[in-house]
């Protein structure tokens, strides 16, 4: 029998904090060696010449403790937007490690939101000021929304400050956020103001420029960037931010090859490979330091791997199991 979980489900069994310890453990598994993970490849889905969207395939094995195997299908099509549909949707695969059958069927647009806010949150516990209570977040969508909660369930935040480029949205999101998370969450008077006195500041948008200066930044500041991932001239962040920043990856190589916001520097001599100091897991498994001291700026840039998507959906399959949650298929042989 495969269990399938939607997001109600999904919701049931599983909490920002579970998807924190559930990440935490697979980016530890990945700094030790454990981890089997090829870069997704992506298919351009073009029509007379014109991209309508982009199809990718994420498959990971994560060895060690966890012993977890699966793949992500996942596409982003812009012209969703005007269907009534989400910009990207996706389906989590979860496999037995042992045999390869399959386990779970898994709503993927709710677990990408879920695992990839729960990586900022981690990067939040080892490289923000343990007295951090600011926010300052660019994005409303879906992405932002979990973004804020976990760094809410890392430190104790008291505000946030936010900008997007639909003041509807803005308005609609301070009012459901300030009462999901109890805490006072604002708009922004403009971009300055998300990121000037904000001891996080978190970039979650399609942008394809940077969303603010890297001259706002003051000392001791977090930035958290997961938006823009798609290569060479598309970013969030300025030069001027990498390059004063202690820079800590999800991956060294899939940033290399998919964060413009790394690779444009890089490319105009800003700064070196080498400026990358650290990937999250090798922080959290002990081999490099995080956060030094309070006046350092750091930079966790995400563009988001295989190895959360299985983690978490890994997780969310055992408390399903255990609660009963779910509906269970038979896929003939």
């Amino acid at each position: 029998m495969v269990l399938v979980l939607g997001r109600p489900d999904i919701e049931a069994v599983f909490t920002m904090k579970d998807a924190i310890a559930a990440g935490e453990k697979a980016f530890k598994e990945l700094a030790l060696g454990t981890v089997v993970m090829p870069l997704r490849p992506v298919i351009p889905v073009k029509e007379e010449g014109k991209l309508k969207g982009r199809f990718s395939l994420m498959p990971a094995y994560i060895g060690g403790d966890m012993k977890a195997l699966g793949v992500k299908v996942i596409t982003a099509f812009p012209e969703n937007l005007n269907k009534g549909l989400p910009l990207i949707l996706g389906t989590v695969l979860l496999n037995d490690s042992s045999t390869g059958e399959l386990l779970g069927i898994f709503e993927g647009g709710y677990v990408t939101a879920l695992r990839t806010g729960a990586a900022g949150g981690i990067s939040a516990k080892y490289l923000a000021r343990e007295d951090s209570e600011v926010v300052g977040l660019f994005g409303t969508g879906p992405q932002a929304q979990t973004q804020l909660e976990a760094v809410a369930v890392v430190r104790k935040i008291k505000k946030a400050k936010v900008i997007s480029r639909d003041p509807g949205h803005v308005k609609a999101f301070c009012n459901e956020m300030g009462k999901l998370l109890d805490i006072d969450v604002v708009p922004a008077k403009d971009s300055k103001d998300a990121v000037v006195g904000c001891d996080i500041v978190i970039t979650a948008t399609s942008a394809q420029q940077p969303v603010f200066k890297g001259e706002w930044l003051e000392r001791g500041t977090h930035i958290i960037g997961i938006g823009s991932h798609h290569g060479p001239g598309i970013k969030e962040i300025d030069e001027v931010a990498v390059k004063k920043s202690k820079l800590v990856v999800d991956s060294r190589e899939a940033c290399l090859a998919e964060a413009g916001d790394i690779i444009d520097p890089i490319r105009s001599g800003v700064i070196t490979a080498d400026h990358i100091y650290a990937e999250l897991g090798e922080i959290i498994a002990g081999k490099k330091k995080g956060r030094e001291n309070d006046s350092e700026i750091t930079f966790f840039k995400s563009v988001g791997l295989a190895i959360q998507d299985v983690s978490t959906v890994a997780a969310i399959y055992e408390r399903a199991i255990k609660k009963g949650v779910g509906t269970e298929i038979l896929i003939k042989r």
